[in-house]
């Protein structure tokens, strides 16, 4: 019969301060965390400041519990701002779909890792040497300016803004461009 009395007693508690709970509550935030989380951290506050009251020894349970409650709370944002967990949380399954709709799985992120995808040494090889022997012809064909515009073309800019950062008209840009072009065109047949 006691525990039945200890239980309405509890419940009687927290209903008298649920309103302090949820104006601690008010001054908070966690990432990641709804307000009810937050609400349920101070709740949990306020069930301890309940179990470890002694009136011998504080003042008023009021006072005790407001303690309680702000100490949860701050535990409740350390805990969730120490990132401990973040390699488990914020990790994704192999298992995924790679694409939102793909309602099959027949698209999943594993296939990305395929053992298969990895490069031949041989061709990593062939392809550095076939670079370098383009950059050579580039080296050996083009003038200084042509190797400029070409340079800042490949990096995406504009013909106008490559105009402006080399001081010359666009139509200087354009013309340089088709003379690359032309002086490509004419490597590419003559190694054939």
């Amino acid at each position: 019969m006691q525990k039945n009395g200890e239980q309405e007693a509890l419940e009687q508690l927290f209903r008298k301060y649920r309103e302090l709970v949820n104006m601690k509550v008010s001054k908070y935030f966690i990432i990641g965390a709804e307000k009810e989380d937050i609400v349920q951290e101070g709740l949990i506050g306020l069930y301890k400041a309940i179990k470890d009251f002694k009136k011998e020894r504080q003042n008023s349970f009021k006072s005790f519990a407001n303690l309680c409650i702000e100490r949860q709370l701050i535990t409740a944002i350390k805990t969730s701002n120490r990132q401990k967990h973040i390699p488990l949380n914020s990790s994704v399954s192999l298992n995924t779909s790679l694409y939102e709709n793909d309602n099959d799985g027949n698209n999943e992120l594993i296939e990305v890792f395929n053992s298969n995808s990895a490069e031949d040494p041989l061709d990593t090889i062939t392809k550095k040497e076939y670079y370098q022997a383009i950059g050579t012809k580039i080296d050996e064909n083009l003038s200084d300016f042509e190797k400029q515009v070409l340079g800042k073309y490949a990096n995406g800019q504009s013909y106008v803004k490559i105009a402006e950062e080399l001081d010359a008209p666009v139509k200087s840009i354009d013309n340089a461009i088709q003379r690359i072009r032309k002086k490509a065109i004419k490597n590419l047949m003559d190694e054939e």
